[in-house]
Order: C-alpha cells, then sequence, then structure tokens
C-alpha cells in the first residue's frame, strides 16, 4: 500500500481503494509514537514461554544454555534491525506486511506461497497456544486461591471464559487502539518474570541442587537438547508482526518511520533481556535440574504472589492475543473485501473476528496439549520467520557484495536458522511421543 503522504503515489490508488486502506486493521491508523512500538515489542514476544526457559536451561546446561540465550538474542536483534530497514527499502513504497515485503524480495505469486503459510501458521498457532495458556492460568490461579475448598471446575470452562474477554476485544479496529490493552500486558510480562527470578532469589538453592543436563541415557541428553533448542529459540518469535507494527508509525521522507520504529525496538529488546536472562539464569541456578517446565509451579509458596504471578500471565495473554490477531484479522479482511467484494463495515468486522476467535477457542479446548505441538509445528515456521527469510529478502532486495560483512552474517544466519529448523523439531516429535499418553482431548 502506498503511503497517504506521499501525493504522487496517492494517484495511482482509486477512492475506493483508498477507502478500504483506510479501514483495513494494519492501514487505517498510522500515527503511532515510538513508545507503542516499544510495547508492542514487548507483548508479541516476551511470551508466556519465559516461564520455562529455566527448564530449557535444565536440558542445555551452563555454557550452551548461556550460549544459545545469548546468540538468539543477537540473531534475532539483527534480524529484526533487517526487519525494520527493508520496510521502506523503496523510495515512497511501505511494506506494512510481512507478506508485501516477500512478494518485493520473491515476486507476486512466490511471495505469497513463501511467507503467508508460514506466518498464519505463526500467528494461529500461537492464538491457540495463548487460549490454552490463559484458560490453565486461570484455572490455576483459581486453583491456588480456592486451596482445594471449592469445586473442580475444567480447563475447558476457564478456556470459555478466557476466550469471552477476546470476543470483545477482537472488535478493536486496529493496533493503535489496542495499544492501552499492550502496555498492560508488556507491565504484566515484566513484573511476572521479576516475580520468577525474584522468588527463586528468595528461596535459595535447594539443597544438594544438581546442574548435571536431566536425561540419563545419551539419546535422550541429544534429544532434550534439541528440544530445549527449541524452546530457546521461539521465545525470540515476534518478528512475524513487526511489519504490522511499523506500519501503524508516520513516515515522510524527512523523517522515515525506521528511526522511531529502532528506538522502540531497543527498548524493547533490553525489557526482554531483563525479562529472560535473570529468569533463566536465577531459576536455573536456585532449582538446578529439578526445576519444572513451569517455574511458578516449582515455586508454589506464597501463595498469594503466585496467584497474582498467574493472573498477570493472564493480563498479559490477553494482549498477546490481540497483537498476534490482529494481521491474521487483516488478511481474513482483506480476502473478503477485496476478493469476494464484501463490503467493508461493522457486521463483516464483527462476524469475521467473532468466528475466529471461535475458532482459536475450539482448537484450544479441543487440543488443551496443544503447546507440546506447537515445538513440531512451530520448528517449521518460528525458525524460518524468526532467524533466517529476513536474511534471505535481504540477499535478494539488496544483493550484497560476496564475502562482504553483510553477505557473510547473513549467510551465518541463513545456516543456524536452518539448523534449528531441522533440529527443533525433531525434539519436539520426541517430546509428543513421550507425552502423548497423558493427552486428553477436552480435558
Amino acid at each position: 500500500m502506498a503511503d497517504s503522504e506521499n501525493p504522487i503515489l496517492q494517484d495511482e490508488r482509486t477512492a475506493e481503494q483508498k477507502k478500504i486502506d483506510d479501514w483495513l486493521p494494519v492501514t487505517s491508523s498510522r500515527n503511532a509514537k515510538w513508545w507503542y512500538s516499544a510495547f508492542h515489542n514487548v507483548t508479541a514476544m516476551v511470551g508466556a514461554g519465559v516461564l520455562s526457559l529455566p527448564y530449557a536451561m535444565s536440558e542445555l546446561g551452563w555454557g550452551p544454555g548461556i550460549a544459545v540465550l545469548v546468540i538468539s538474542w543477537v540473531v534475532t536483534l539483527y534480524t529484526l534491525w533487517q526487519m525494520v530497514e527493508m520496510h521502506e527499502c523503496e523510495p515512497g513504497r511501505r511494506f506494512d506486511r510481512y507478506h508485501e515485503l516477500g512478494q518485493h524480495a520473491f515476486g507476486e505469486k512466490l511471495g505469497l506461497w513463501i511467507v503467508v503459510p508460514q506466518q498464519l501458521v505463526v500467528e494461529v498457532g500461537v492464538n491457540i497456544v495463548y487460549m490454552v495458556t490463559g484458560g490453565r492460568s486461570l484455572k490455576k490461579f483459581h486453583d491456588v486461591i480456592c486451596d482445594g475448598k471449592c469445586k473442580d471446575i475444567k480447563l475447558t470452562f476457564f478456556i470459555m471464559i478466557f476466550a469471552s474477554v477476546h470476543f470483545v476485544l477482537s472488535q478493536l479496529p486496529n493496533l493503535n487502539s489496542i495499544s492501552g490493552i499492550s502496555l498492560a500486558a508488556a507491565v504484566m510480562s515484566l513484573s511476572y518474570s521479576t516475580i520468577a527470578w525474584g522468588a527463586s532469589v528468595d528461596k535459595g538453592r535447594v539443597a544438594n541442587v544438581d546442574y548435571n543436563v536431566r536425561a540419563s541415557t545419551t539419546p535422550g541428553k541429544v534429544f532434550d537438547f534439541f528440544a530445549a533448542l527449541g524452546d530457546v529459540a521461539f521465545a525470540y518469535a515476534g518478528h512475524n508482526v513487526v511489519l504490522e507494527i511499523q506500519a501503524t508509525i508516520p513516515s515522510t521522507p524527512e523523517k522515515p518511520s525506521k528511526k522511531p520504529m529502532w528506538k522502540g525496538v531497543i527498548v524493547a529488546y533490553i525489557v526482554v533481556a531483563l525479562c529472560y536472562f535473570p529468569v533463566a539464569l536465577i531459576g536455573y541456578w536456585a532449582f538446578g535440574n529439578s526445576v519444572d517446565d513451569n517455574i511458578l509451579v516449582t515455586l508454589n509458596k506464597p501463595k498469594w504472589l503466585i496467584a497474582m504471578a498467574n493472573m498477570m500471565v493472564v493480563i498479559h495473554v490477553i494482549g498477546s492475543y490481540q497483537i498476534y490477531a490482529m494481521p491474521v484479522f487483516d488478511m481474513i479482511e482483506t480476502v473478503l473485501v477485496k476478493k469476494l467484494k464484501f463490503p467493508p463495515g461493522l457486521t463483516l468486522r464483527l462476524i469475521a473476528r467473532s468466528t475466529y476467535v471461535a475458532f482459536t477457542m475450539f482448537i484450544g479446548i479441543t487440543f488443551p496439549f496443544f503447546g507440546g505441538l506447537l515445538g513440531f509445528f512451530g520448528g517449521f515456521a518460528f525458525a524460518p520467520t524468526t532467524y533466517f527469510l529476513p536474511c534471505i529478502m535481504w540477499l535478494a532486495i539488496y544483493k550484497p557484495k560476496r564475502f562482504s560483512l553483510s553477505w557473510c552474517c547473513n549467510w551465518v544466519c541463513i545456516i543456524l536458522g536452518v539448523c534449528l529448523m531441522v533440529l527443533a523439531p525433531i525434539g519436539a516429535l520426541r517430546q509428543i511421543v513421550l507425552n502423548a499418553k497423558n493427552y486428553t482431548f477436552y480435558s
């Protein structure tokens, strides 16, 4: 979509198209401040996955664990910088959506086929997982407060309660209108991360703590290593929505959107580091390989603190769900309005978005173990969209000289990313095979 500030390009679009662009969620509102991008990015990136980082550390051990954490942080920051730069790599045009950049780099048809399926897997997958996570944390909150005195309520109903919030929130038209929710979510993610490592410090090291890798057999160690690699790698997956976030920032030739956006990204990444590193390292330091895959479970006392942390997870996941859903809403609405020629308006939005929320809720209720599956599917989609698709696009668009620094950096990232894409699903698949006997539908 051409930028409304540029008069030459404006004429290419008919009034009809312009009206549609002003209605679609990604392009409708372009007056975001740089700090909006900071908290949108924090909300998108810091998932509730941060709570499983100590567990991943216990599968990797100290050395590899720290290495993977740091390398992932650096590589994803680099690919994020590329995305921010490429948003306006052609003068006067803005690539407001991941797939538009894909089409620019790989061609109209191929670009769509490369980017859209992966982006949808990530966004819809994350939304379904967040439905379950939200429901789980609500249930945890209820159980901690009740302390065995109330009637046990099934997870299914908690997921429904959590979804009911989204039927309302998903009607908000665009990313700027959810910036308040996103701010709350970003603050919450920092808060529950702080609770997680603060309570671990308070508890101190467990007596005779063991820092050996969790598994005892060699195949076990190898597969656990792969699985943990995936867990850590997916902790940094905010790239799927980064262009959509940048699209909300105003841009002129004098003041391109990349400056404020980059400022926001730096702030976001500092916050991400403050969430991830202390939780992963202190959580592992305190409990060694006896840590649960959710550190709040390991910490189960003091009651009020853990209840609070679970409520914070719920609020954060509410914000995250909306940020990941927005690009999906944008795709759905684009297809309905541009391809199927439905008139844009409230009715369309109400029906389309409510259907999507209901769909993610239904899948979440049916497969409450979906998080276990995400490592497998995610491996195929998270790794490319976060680690190496931006690099391939960079090579395609800017064509850096062979063996120049830029060329080498990109190829290193591509090789790391491809390894990740191959190895992480292997580890995840084994976890699925081991846990399959405990999977229950509609639990």
